[in-house]
């Protein structure tokens, strides 16, 4: 899926984010507010992921929407 499909549809999407990746805050997802490169790194940071692979495993939830 685009990602400015999920950027535009945010609120919806962000509570299947919370079910991928259930360590992200509701206050990271509100900071977040849909830009990608903000929630590679919240990834990042909740889950000590490398750059690589939180690009992989966003490509492969968005893909898989």
């Amino acid at each position: 899926m685009n990602w400015d499909r999920i950027e535009g549809n945010w609120k919806q999407f962000s509570g299947k984010i919370r079910e991928k990746w259930g360590k992200l805050t509701d206050d990271d997802l509100a900071t977040i507010n849909g830009k990608r490169e903000q929630l590679e790194g919240k990834i990042q940071e909740r889950y000590g992921y490398g750059k690589d692979q939180v690009k992989k495993e966003l490509d492969d939830w968005s893909n898989s929407l």
